[in-house]
């Protein structure tokens, strides 16, 4: 009876080590959103092993987001680079970005919009959204964050289940 109670218990524990695969993704990096909703993402993220939260962001397959657009795409250039997706023509532009982004306050630190409830799944090196959603908060308070961060989890999840 201990063997079946201990199975049955070790059964139902997240795993930790071995994180799932979304999208292709196991690792995800997180930019700074709205609210601090990112810091809600990452601990429902990692506490229930459905993807693997990265401090660096060189180690993520994806990175999450509450905006796309100019300066998702100033982040991503960044912290990884150009993007494999663009011109080389633009090589003069994005090197004269480049000196420009030495900033320390630059867009990465702050998040990328004021919108609240949007959360995008990127793809690092495509720059291609996989997946997204919307969960607007009832306000920016801890429980109403912890709660809107378990929503955009729990869909995650369901969408990953469903391909």
């Amino acid at each position: 009876m201990k063997w079946l109670t201990l199975a049955t218990l070790c059964a139902l524990l997240p795993i930790s080590s071995a994180h799932a695969e979304i999208f292709g993704v196991k690792t995800v990096y997180l930019l700074p959103m709205a609210g601090g909703l990112d810091q809600y993402l990452a601990l429902q993220l990692s506490s229930g092993g459905l993807l693997q939260v990265v401090t660096d962001p060189k180690k993520a397959d994806a990175i999450l987001t509450d905006g796309i657009g100019a300066r998702l795409e100033e982040s991503l250039t960044e912290l990884y680079g150009k993007s494999v997706n663009k011109d080389p023509a633009d090589k003069d532009k994005s090197d004269k970005d480049k000196s420009s982004t030495s900033d320390p306050a630059h867009s990465t630190m702050r998040p990328l919009s004021s919108s609240r409830g949007l959360v995008f799944l990127v793809n690092r090196t495509s720059r291609d959204v996989l997946w997204s959603t919307y969960e607007l908060p009832k306000s920016t308070q801890p429980e109403d964050m912890k709660h809107v961060a378990g929503k955009i989890v729990e869909r995650l999840a369901k969408a990953n289940t469903a391909k």
